[in-house]
Protein backbone atom coordinates (compact mmCIF):
# COMPACT_ATOMS: atom_id res chain seq x y z
CA UNK A 1 0.00 0.00 0.00
CA UNK A 2 1.24 4.00 -0.52
CA UNK A 3 -0.25 5.98 1.81
CA UNK A 4 -0.63 10.40 0.87
CA UNK A 5 -0.43 12.58 3.62
CA UNK A 6 -1.50 16.05 2.97
CA UNK A 7 -4.34 18.56 1.82
CA UNK A 8 -7.55 18.91 -0.11
CA UNK A 9 -8.27 21.45 -2.08
CA UNK A 10 -11.36 23.02 -3.25
CA UNK A 11 -10.43 24.28 -6.68
CA UNK A 12 -12.86 26.99 -7.94
CA UNK A 13 -12.92 27.76 -11.74
CA UNK A 14 -13.95 31.37 -12.36
CA UNK A 15 -16.68 31.93 -15.03
CA UNK A 16 -17.34 35.67 -15.35
CA UNK A 17 -20.67 36.82 -16.23
CA UNK A 18 -21.83 40.95 -16.95
CA UNK A 19 -22.69 42.04 -13.36
CA UNK A 20 -21.40 38.16 -11.25
CA UNK A 21 -18.93 36.06 -11.23
CA UNK A 22 -19.90 31.99 -10.93
CA UNK A 23 -17.60 29.33 -9.34
CA UNK A 24 -17.20 26.38 -10.52
CA UNK A 25 -15.63 24.08 -7.72
CA UNK A 26 -13.87 21.03 -8.26
CA UNK A 27 -12.16 18.88 -5.44
CA UNK A 28 -8.27 19.42 -5.48
CA UNK A 29 -5.42 19.62 -3.80
CA UNK A 30 -2.04 18.10 -4.35
CA UNK A 31 -1.51 15.23 -2.00
CA UNK A 32 -5.89 14.23 -2.84
CA UNK A 33 -4.50 14.21 -6.74
CA UNK A 34 -1.92 11.89 -6.61
CA UNK A 35 -4.03 9.78 -3.74
CA UNK A 36 -6.71 9.66 -6.57
CA UNK A 37 -4.73 8.93 -9.41
CA UNK A 38 -2.88 6.53 -7.56
CA UNK A 39 -6.23 4.76 -6.82
CA UNK A 40 -7.67 5.09 -9.94
CA UNK A 41 -4.24 3.28 -11.75
CA UNK A 42 -5.22 0.52 -9.53
CA UNK A 43 -2.73 0.69 -6.28
CA UNK A 44 -4.02 0.11 -2.95
CA UNK A 45 -3.30 3.84 -1.42
CA UNK A 46 -4.13 5.19 2.14
CA UNK A 47 -5.03 9.19 2.54
CA UNK A 48 -3.75 10.77 5.69
CA UNK A 49 -5.52 13.97 5.81
CA UNK A 50 -7.67 16.60 8.06
CA UNK A 51 -11.05 16.00 6.34
CA UNK A 52 -13.57 19.19 7.01
CA UNK A 53 -17.36 18.63 8.46
CA UNK A 54 -18.44 21.56 5.72
CA UNK A 55 -19.95 20.85 2.00
CA UNK A 56 -16.18 20.88 0.39
CA UNK A 57 -15.08 18.12 3.03
CA UNK A 58 -18.26 15.96 1.79
CA UNK A 59 -16.87 16.69 -2.06
CA UNK A 60 -13.29 15.56 -0.96
CA UNK A 61 -14.77 12.17 0.86
CA UNK A 62 -17.30 11.46 -2.18
CA UNK A 63 -14.56 11.88 -4.87
CA UNK A 64 -11.67 10.28 -2.76
CA UNK A 65 -13.83 7.22 -1.98
CA UNK A 66 -15.22 6.43 -5.23
CA UNK A 67 -11.78 6.15 -6.65
CA UNK A 68 -11.21 3.52 -4.18
CA UNK A 69 -8.31 5.46 -1.74
CA UNK A 70 -8.62 4.02 1.79
CA UNK A 71 -9.82 7.09 4.19
CA UNK A 72 -9.64 5.38 7.74
CA UNK A 73 -6.61 6.90 8.52
CA UNK A 74 -7.92 10.54 8.07
CA UNK A 75 -9.16 12.87 10.82
CA UNK A 76 -12.57 14.42 11.21
CA UNK A 77 -11.65 18.24 11.42
CA UNK A 78 -14.18 21.48 12.85
CA UNK A 79 -11.89 23.71 11.06
CA UNK A 80 -13.51 25.14 7.50
CA UNK A 81 -12.16 23.47 4.19
CA UNK A 82 -9.37 25.46 2.11
CA UNK A 83 -10.50 27.02 -0.98
CA UNK A 84 -8.45 28.15 -4.14
CA UNK A 85 -9.91 30.17 -6.82
CA UNK A 86 -8.52 29.24 -9.80
CA UNK A 87 -7.98 31.34 -13.78
CA UNK A 88 -6.66 29.58 -16.78
CA UNK A 89 -4.28 31.06 -19.23
CA UNK A 90 -4.27 30.33 -23.31
CA UNK A 91 -2.07 27.38 -22.31
CA UNK A 92 -4.23 26.02 -19.86
CA UNK A 93 -1.65 26.86 -16.99
CA UNK A 94 -3.77 27.49 -13.67
CA UNK A 95 -3.07 30.27 -11.47
CA UNK A 96 -4.66 30.22 -7.78
CA UNK A 97 -5.27 32.93 -5.31
CA UNK A 98 -6.17 31.01 -1.95
CA UNK A 99 -8.50 31.37 0.88
CA UNK A 100 -6.36 29.27 3.55
CA UNK A 101 -5.97 30.96 7.15
CA UNK A 102 -7.59 28.85 9.72
CA UNK A 103 -8.54 25.21 7.53
CA UNK A 104 -8.64 22.19 8.55
CA UNK A 105 -5.07 21.30 6.09
CA UNK A 106 -2.66 22.99 8.43
CA UNK A 107 -3.59 21.83 12.01
CA UNK A 108 -2.09 18.51 12.68
CA UNK A 109 -1.34 17.84 15.84
CA UNK A 110 1.85 15.28 16.96
CA UNK A 111 -1.38 13.56 18.62
CA UNK A 112 -3.01 12.57 15.48
CA UNK A 113 0.39 11.73 13.86
CA UNK A 114 1.06 8.95 16.05
CA UNK A 115 2.56 6.15 14.46
CA UNK A 116 -0.52 3.63 14.26
CA UNK A 117 -2.03 6.29 11.79
CA UNK A 118 0.85 5.16 8.92
CA UNK A 119 0.17 1.38 9.38
CA UNK A 120 2.41 -0.99 7.03
CA UNK A 121 2.52 1.07 3.75
CA UNK A 122 5.63 0.32 1.16
CA UNK A 123 6.07 3.96 0.74
CA UNK A 124 4.56 7.35 2.36
CA UNK A 125 4.05 10.27 -0.04
CA UNK A 126 3.71 13.75 1.08
CA UNK A 127 4.26 17.16 -0.02
CA UNK A 128 2.78 20.62 -0.75
CA UNK A 129 1.41 23.25 1.35
CA UNK A 130 1.03 20.43 4.16
CA UNK A 131 4.51 20.71 4.57
CA UNK A 132 5.41 24.59 5.08
CA UNK A 133 2.41 25.60 6.54
CA UNK A 134 2.39 25.91 10.39
CA UNK A 135 0.67 25.41 12.76
CA UNK A 136 1.11 21.57 11.29
CA UNK A 137 4.33 21.60 9.22
CA UNK A 138 6.50 20.60 12.19
CA UNK A 139 4.52 17.88 13.42
CA UNK A 140 4.34 16.25 9.86
CA UNK A 141 8.12 16.44 9.37
CA UNK A 142 8.49 14.87 12.82
CA UNK A 143 6.17 11.62 11.25
CA UNK A 144 7.57 11.41 7.70
CA UNK A 145 10.66 11.43 9.71
CA UNK A 146 9.71 8.29 11.26
CA UNK A 147 8.17 6.38 8.28
CA UNK A 148 9.58 3.11 8.15
CA UNK A 149 8.62 3.37 4.50
CA UNK A 150 10.16 4.84 1.24
CA UNK A 151 9.77 8.66 1.55
CA UNK A 152 8.47 10.64 -1.77
CA UNK A 153 8.25 14.36 -0.97
CA UNK A 154 7.17 17.32 -4.15
CA UNK A 155 7.57 20.22 -2.79
CA UNK A 156 4.47 21.59 -5.03
CA UNK A 157 5.53 25.09 -4.55
CA UNK A 158 3.20 27.91 -3.82
CA UNK A 159 4.86 31.07 -3.91
CA UNK A 160 1.45 33.41 -2.92
CA UNK A 161 1.15 31.33 0.33
CA UNK A 162 4.84 30.56 1.65
CA UNK A 163 7.76 32.65 1.03
CA UNK A 164 10.78 31.88 -0.93
CA UNK A 165 13.03 31.79 2.46
CA UNK A 166 10.22 29.31 4.00
CA UNK A 167 10.95 26.42 1.72
CA UNK A 168 14.51 26.68 1.66
CA UNK A 169 14.76 26.95 5.18
CA UNK A 170 12.72 23.35 4.80
CA UNK A 171 14.28 22.22 1.82
CA UNK A 172 18.07 20.30 3.49
CA UNK A 173 15.73 18.53 5.54
CA UNK A 174 13.22 17.53 2.96
CA UNK A 175 15.96 16.23 1.04
CA UNK A 176 17.08 14.45 4.12
CA UNK A 177 13.77 12.32 4.74
CA UNK A 178 13.49 12.10 1.06
CA UNK A 179 14.37 8.77 -1.35
CA UNK A 180 12.04 10.15 -4.09
CA UNK A 181 11.75 14.23 -4.35
CA UNK A 182 9.72 15.50 -7.41
CA UNK A 183 9.54 19.28 -8.62
CA UNK A 184 8.45 21.22 -11.45
CA UNK A 185 10.65 23.51 -13.46
CA UNK A 186 8.92 26.64 -11.98
CA UNK A 187 9.30 25.02 -8.56
CA UNK A 188 13.80 24.72 -9.20
CA UNK A 189 13.03 28.55 -11.23
CA UNK A 190 11.57 30.03 -7.39
CA UNK A 191 13.90 27.70 -5.40
CA UNK A 192 17.20 27.82 -7.19
CA UNK A 193 16.85 30.70 -10.14
CA UNK A 194 20.84 30.27 -10.72
CA UNK A 195 21.41 26.87 -10.37
CA UNK A 196 20.88 25.15 -14.15
CA UNK A 197 18.92 22.01 -13.53
CA UNK A 198 21.70 19.69 -13.69
CA UNK A 199 23.16 21.35 -10.59
CA UNK A 200 20.16 21.78 -8.95
CA UNK A 201 19.95 18.14 -9.16
CA UNK A 202 23.64 17.49 -7.87
CA UNK A 203 22.98 20.26 -4.77
CA UNK A 204 19.53 17.96 -3.50
CA UNK A 205 21.95 14.99 -3.91
CA UNK A 206 24.22 16.44 -1.86
CA UNK A 207 21.68 17.19 0.90
CA UNK A 208 20.51 12.77 0.73
CA UNK A 209 17.75 12.98 -2.12
CA UNK A 210 18.43 9.85 -3.85
CA UNK A 211 16.10 9.93 -6.60
CA UNK A 212 15.27 13.21 -8.48
CA UNK A 213 12.67 14.10 -11.00
CA UNK A 214 12.02 16.98 -12.60
CA UNK A 215 8.90 17.92 -14.55
CA UNK A 216 9.57 20.25 -17.54
CA UNK A 217 6.08 20.31 -19.20
CA UNK A 218 6.44 19.76 -22.73
CA UNK A 219 9.78 19.19 -22.48
CA UNK A 220 9.26 16.07 -20.69
CA UNK A 221 11.36 15.09 -17.62
CA UNK A 222 14.57 14.70 -15.88
CA UNK A 223 15.70 11.82 -13.86
CA UNK A 224 18.98 11.50 -11.65
CA UNK A 225 19.28 8.80 -9.79
CA UNK A 226 22.51 9.24 -7.65
CA UNK A 227 23.66 11.87 -10.32
CA UNK A 228 22.87 9.36 -13.10
CA UNK A 229 20.81 11.16 -15.30
CA UNK A 230 18.32 10.43 -18.06
CA UNK A 231 15.26 12.50 -19.75
CA UNK A 232 11.95 11.28 -20.93
CA UNK A 233 9.85 12.86 -23.71
CA UNK A 234 6.20 14.32 -23.17
CA UNK A 235 3.18 12.66 -24.39
CA UNK A 236 2.00 14.72 -27.29
CA UNK A 237 -1.59 15.58 -26.53
CA UNK A 238 -4.81 18.31 -26.95
CA UNK A 239 -4.24 20.11 -23.80
CA UNK A 240 -7.55 21.53 -21.96
CA UNK A 241 -5.75 22.35 -19.22
CA UNK A 242 -2.76 21.45 -16.45
CA UNK A 243 -4.95 21.36 -13.25
CA UNK A 244 -3.32 18.52 -11.65
CA UNK A 245 -0.79 17.09 -14.22
CA UNK A 246 1.90 17.09 -12.06
CA UNK A 247 -0.01 15.07 -9.38
CA UNK A 248 -1.05 12.77 -11.92
CA UNK A 249 2.63 12.34 -12.97
CA UNK A 250 3.90 11.28 -9.22
CA UNK A 251 1.15 8.63 -9.19
CA UNK A 252 2.63 6.97 -12.71
CA UNK A 253 5.82 7.32 -11.08
CA UNK A 254 5.16 5.79 -7.54
CA UNK A 255 2.27 3.17 -9.11
CA UNK A 256 5.48 1.74 -11.68
CA UNK A 257 7.88 1.66 -8.92
CA UNK A 258 5.30 -0.38 -6.62
CA UNK A 259 5.06 -2.74 -9.53
CA UNK A 260 7.96 -3.66 -9.88
CA UNK A 261 8.83 -3.83 -6.57
CA UNK A 262 11.03 -1.41 -5.79
CA UNK A 263 9.18 0.94 -2.68
CA UNK A 264 9.57 -0.09 0.53
CA UNK A 265 13.30 0.81 1.59
CA UNK A 266 15.61 2.93 0.65
CA UNK A 267 15.21 2.40 -3.09
CA UNK A 268 18.50 0.07 -2.67
CA UNK A 269 17.42 -1.95 -6.07
CA UNK A 270 16.69 0.89 -8.15
CA UNK A 271 18.55 1.35 -11.43
CA UNK A 272 18.74 4.07 -13.78
CA UNK A 273 17.02 2.24 -16.44
CA UNK A 274 13.84 1.71 -14.23
CA UNK A 275 13.98 5.10 -12.90
CA UNK A 276 13.44 6.29 -16.60
CA UNK A 277 10.73 3.63 -17.29
CA UNK A 278 8.41 4.94 -14.36
CA UNK A 279 8.44 8.63 -15.21
CA UNK A 280 7.82 7.63 -18.40
CA UNK A 281 4.66 6.19 -17.38
CA UNK A 282 3.95 9.11 -14.97
CA UNK A 283 4.30 10.78 -18.05
CA UNK A 284 1.40 8.80 -19.74
CA UNK A 285 -0.66 9.81 -16.84
CA UNK A 286 -0.08 13.35 -16.69
CA UNK A 287 -0.95 13.85 -20.40
CA UNK A 288 -4.20 12.55 -20.01
CA UNK A 289 -5.24 14.43 -16.92
CA UNK A 290 -4.15 17.45 -19.29
CA UNK A 291 -6.66 16.01 -21.99
CA UNK A 292 -9.77 16.53 -19.80
CA UNK A 293 -10.99 19.93 -17.08
CA UNK A 294 -9.64 20.10 -14.03
CA UNK A 295 -7.92 17.56 -11.61
CA UNK A 296 -9.14 14.11 -13.09
CA UNK A 297 -6.27 11.57 -14.02
CA UNK A 298 -7.31 8.87 -15.66
CA UNK A 299 -8.44 5.36 -14.18
CA UNK A 300 -6.01 2.23 -15.64
CA UNK A 301 -7.93 1.19 -18.36
CA UNK A 302 -7.43 4.57 -20.25
CA UNK A 303 -3.87 3.40 -20.19
CA UNK A 304 -4.45 0.25 -21.57
CA UNK A 305 -6.95 1.19 -24.17
CA UNK A 306 -3.99 4.25 -25.56
CA UNK A 307 -0.66 2.03 -25.53
CA UNK A 308 2.57 3.81 -24.86
CA UNK A 309 4.09 5.92 -27.71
Amino acid sequence: MIAVLGECVADAFADRRPGELALRVLPGGGPANTAVALARLGASTRFLGRLSDDVFGELFRERLSASGVDLSACVRAREPSTLAVATLDAEGQARYSFHAEGTADWEWSAAELSDDRLGGVSCLHTGSLTLVREPGAGAVAAFVGRAAATVSIDPNVRPSLASREDYLERLPLWCALADILKLSADDLAFLMPDAPVGRACEILHAAGARLVVVTMGASGALVSLDGAVATVPAVPVEVVDTVGAGDSFTAGLLHALESRGLLGGRLDGLDLASAAAAAALGARVAALTCEVAGADPPWADRLTSQPAP
